[in-house]
């Protein structure tokens, strides 16, 4: 998508951190962190939201879990909370579909 930031991270078109790489995901850390570790899991293909998922693209966004994993352990981690904003009236801001891993402290309660 022609003016989608995380597109543009993915193609190497703007600047970021990138911590971990493969076919199908790159994970960044937030230039905006909540945690002292708060990543983005960022799917390469260009998918709005949940909803809009593919079959194939579902059944390729299982290894997120994978990725999660190793992200985690790698950054000294074990404690931590995903975060998926589906949609405007969720707050997601860059509509693409891309997860939070936070960690790093204590977390309070959602809400």
């Amino acid at each position: 998508m022609e003016n989608c930031v995380f597109c543009k991270i993915i193609n190497g078109e703007i600047p970021s951190e990138k911590i971990y790489e493969d076919d199908d995901f790159i994970v960044i850390k937030d230039i905006r962190p909540v945690a002292p570790v708060h990543l983005l899991a960022i799917y390469k293909p260009h998918v709005a939201t949940i909803n809009d998922l593919s079959i194939e693209d579902s059944q390729r966004m299982w290894r997120l879990f994978e990725v999660v994993k190793k992200v985690s352990k790698e950054n000294g981690i074990e404690s931590y909370r995903i975060v998926q904003n589906n949609g405007k009236d969720s707050g997601q801001e860059v509509h693409h579909i891309h997860f939070h891993i936070i960690g790093g402290r204590k977390l309070g309660p959602l809400g």
